[in-house]
């Protein structure tokens, strides 16, 4: 009996003990939905360009703040999903191009796209509209989770402007190369919206001293007809070379030094003042947002807006 009474207790102890390692290895072995996420790349380094801190975010509950920064959330929903696709799109590959050496991408929209945070987005919208426009952004994320846009198998260049006046640029003619899937094409209905037209007036002497702070060597006689004068637009009607003074400058420069909405633009000097009236806004490439907001008001989905912009893309998961 008593071997058999120690045989009993001898069993339940390595039974126990078994019991032990396996629920031990189970739980060194257990991986968190977060550290799958990094695994599977879900998760980026996001630059705060004020701090300069790095922070690892999920890569959906960043894009929230991308689309929040970049997009009204009054546009269409076709269209905010489109912007976010673009945006995920945009995201993978600036971490391909490795631009920055600790952090995928920053939050700076003249460097890599725009980011907010939701406490900072919640600040700037009016109370009764908060939960609405979150929840707005959430869904056209959401909705459109993991898909991004491929050209002959990569993540495509996906660049993107606020409104680029009825036709988009071509790349050669802003930065001096080309994408075969950015091509220039119109889009109807940009007008109606408040980033269409714009005006930016400076004095005669103001000019003088943003030329001089580039050009040390710049004079300009204004009693001159010609001493401001635009040489050639470019095929998308935009302002390729100005002349100005014993300067030319490209309309991108021209843009830059005099604080312009676009390259889309014309000038009067009346008086002391030079007066420059400007359509559209931003450098014209790729995704026009007012346009894709039109697009959808016309009853086009998201896939059909990103494939108006991004000639022979495929949309994948």
């Amino acid at each position: 009996m008593k071997k058999i009474f120690f045989y009993i207790i001898a069993i339940i102890a390595v039974s126990f003990t078994i019991s032990i390692m396996l629920t031990k290895n189970v739980e060194t072995n257990e991986v968190s939905t977060e550290e799958v996420e990094k695994v599977e790349n879900n998760f980026i380094k996001l630059l705060h360009t004020e701090t300069g801190s790095v922070e690892e975010i999920g890569l959906e509950s960043y894009l929230y703040g991308v689309v929040a920064a970049e997009m009204p959330a009054s546009y269409e929903l076709e269209a905010l999903k489109a912007q976010a696709v673009v945006a995920r799109t945009y995201t993978k590959y600036k971490q391909n191009e490795k631009k920055h050496e600790q952090a995928d991408i920053c939050d700076d929209s003249k460097c890599c796209q725009a980011w907010i945070s939701k406490e900072n987005r919640f600040a700037r919208w009016e109370e009764d509209e908060r939960e609405s426009n979150w929840q707005k952004i959430v869904s056209a994320v959401d909705s459109t989770a993991g898909k991004y846009i491929i050209y002959e198998g990569q993540p495509i260049n996906a660049l993107f402007h606020s409104n680029s006046a009825g036709k988009t640029e071509l790349p050669i003619n802003v930065w001096g190369g080309n994408y075969p899937y950015l091509e220039s094409v119109e889009t109807s209905g940009e007008e109606a919206y408040s980033t269409y037209a714009s005006e930016v007036q400076i004095s005669k002497d103001e000019l003088i001293q943003k030329m001089l702070e580039k050009y040390p060597e710049f004079t300009i006689d204004f009693k001159k007809d010609d001493c401001m004068k635009i040489l050639e637009y470019n095929e998308s009607g935009r302002v390729k070379t100005l002349k100005v003074g014993n300067i030319n400058l490209s309309g991108v420069e021209a843009r830059t030094i005099f604080g312009l909405k676009s390259t889309n633009f014309e000038f009067l000097i009346d008086g002391d003042k030079i007066k420059f009236s400007i359509l559209g806004y931003g450098h014209g490439v790729g995704l026009s947002q007012s346009g894709s907001d039109s697009l959808a008001k016309q009853g086009k989905n998201f896939e059909e807006i990103i494939k108006h912009y991004y000639k022979n893309v495929e949309i994948v998961e």
